[in-house]
């Protein structure tokens, strides 16, 4: 496997939308292991704003024009849509780069299968962004079942939930399924793949899915997910971007205890007003945002672990370098892929 040698990584972020201007850019330049050297935006504004905020980067219109200049990087971030994520990873790869995909992974697991072989023969690393694994929440939950706070966890439920009817104004409002669009592929990919961390691999999987949006034959804007897992633990997962009212991010009962948390992790907002993941308050949840741990009349307020989305790349540059494994399997990824295809095929 082809080890990085350059200090720091040669980067180049694939896209300036959401995810490239919110998540990647930022938590790149934050970080003194890499070099973020290309963006690569076709839009006249986005490619403006990228030059403000990264001066230091070149700007170029296409992903051809990025490969041009193959030889000066050693790693390509994909935050694109995900009918692009199969043939730019491929293309990638085949420049002896490494590869951050944003999820969902890829439109189809059997491409996903392709990527993985390919990463293996080319010599090169692979990975998906599954950033959820680094919310304040899941991480105060993840301590709190070390700790066995809980007991013998019997049910674990975890919602997306917000009321955003007019839609994402992006790619997402108009993809087919065939294309990766609908919210199963694009929040279950975050939820499923938060609950086998949590409680191990699935024995049964179904699921439900509606589309209350403006395109009749548009994909999914809501969607429900039973989970039963090896380990006897169901899980009962969530998302809809059209609620009105929404229910507790976690809500998990154990034999000992129950925990409950509201309200969505705050990394995503806080790099989106500009926010530093440098600066001190990053990551910290407010106080009216703790979960609470206990019996009904008996309960806690828990203090939670700081959210940490910079550890994905920290974890990623150990990884290149040869002195760590890296932050997601990309055949986690698949699996969590293939159950959400189970899913659309039975809903």
């Amino acid at each position: 496997m082809r080890q990085v040698t350059t200090t720091p990584i040669r980067t180049a972020v694939v896209g300036f939308g959401v995810s490239g201007k919110v998540f990647h850019a930022p938590l790149i330049a934050a970080d003194p292991d890499y070099s973020l050297d290309i963006i690569v935006t076709a839009d006249p504004a986005r490619a403006a704003v990228a030059s403000r905020l990264y001066p230091q980067a070149r700007i170029v219109p296409t992903p051809e024009a990025m490969f041009a200049h193959a030889g000066d990087l050693d790693l390509v971030i994909l935050g694109t849509p995900p009918l692009t994520h199969f043939d730019l990873a491929s293309t990638a790869m085949a420049h002896g780069l490494h590869v951050v995909v944003d999820k969902p992974f890829v439109t189809a697991s059997g491409h996903g299968e392709e990527l993985v072989a390919a990463a293996a023969d080319a010599g090169v690393q692979l990975t998906v962004f599954q950033n959820r694994r680094w919310d304040a929440d899941f991480l105060t939950l993840q301590r709190l079942l070390a700790e066995g706070a809980l007991g013998e966890v019997r049910s674990f439920e975890s919602r997306f939930e917000w009321w955003r009817p007019e839609g994402f104004g992006n790619w997402r409002d108009t993809a087919s399924l065939g294309e990766g669009g609908g919210i199963l592929h694009d929040l279950g990919a975050h939820l499923i793949d938060q609950a086998v961390q949590l409680f191990g691999p699935v024995q049964e999987s179904s699921g439900e899915t509606a589309n209350h949006g403006p395109h009749p034959d548009g994909a999914d804007t809501e969607a429900f997910v039973s989970l039963l897992h090896e380990s006897g633990v169901r899980s009962r997962l969530w998302m809809n971007g059209m609620a009105p009212q929404v229910g507790p991010r976690f809500h998990v009962l154990g034999s000992r205890a129950g925990y409950t948390k509201w309200g969505l992790d705050h990394q995503e907002p806080a790099l989106a007003a500009g926010m530093s993941p440098l600066d001190s308050s990053y990551g910290v949840e407010p106080q009216d945002a703790w979960g609470v741990l206990g019996i009904d009349g008996a309960t806690t307020r828990i203090r939670p672990e700081t959210g940490a989305y910079p550890r994905f790349y920290a974890e990623l540059a150990a990884a290149l370098r040869g002195e760590g494994a890296l932050p997601v399997d990309p055949a986690e990824s698949l699996e969590v892929l293939r159950i959400i295809e189970k899913v659309h095929a039975f809903a």
